[in-house]
């Protein structure tokens, strides 16, 4: 079952010229998804189970500030989506979520990532929202679509 996408959120895509499944293969380990992923923050841990924990860390005024969560659903082939928040002090009262979704299109993938989840952030929702929409970038997933590509 697919997550829900609520109307706040960021939303980056790219196609893959290559199956669902064999873009999944880049989700099945830690070095593979540290590889497309660990790009303008690090990736220090993924465990890639449901329920398993997640955790980044990226520079901001100098200062390195750690986020992370839980894997909330891992549908091999399909969809992964994480729980994501600051870790204290800068934690939010609830998280937001990742989700990478993978959908058959013509004779290949399309990926897309979102985050979303911001209407539960109340009256902060907008300027997170804002500060995301312009964070966020598609190297990313150019970087899993070159990986996958590559390989043939």
């Amino acid at each position: 079952m697919s997550t829900v996408i609520g109307p706040l959120h960021v939303r980056r895509s790219a196609f893959i010229d290559a199956s669902p499944d064999r873009v999944w293969h880049e989700f099945e380990t830690t070095a593979r998804v540290k590889a497309w992923l660990n790009l303008g923050h690090t990736l220090h841990q993924i465990e890639l189970r449901v329920g398993g924990a997640v955790d980044f860390s990226v520079e901001i005024d100098g200062e390195n500030r750690h986020f992370g969560g839980s894997v909330l659903v891992l549908e091999p082939g399909r969809e992964m989506t994480l729980a994501i928040n600051w870790r204290a002090p800068h934690a939010s009262p609830v998280s937001t979520f990742w989700t990478f979704r993978l959908t058959p299109l013509y004779e290949g993938t399309l990926v897309e990532l979102f985050h979303h989840g911001f209407e539960r952030l109340g009256r902060e929702a907008g300027p997170d929202l804002d500060g995301y929409e312009a964070g966020w970038q598609v190297r990313h997933l150019s970087a899993l679509r070159a990986i996958v590509e590559s390989a043939g």
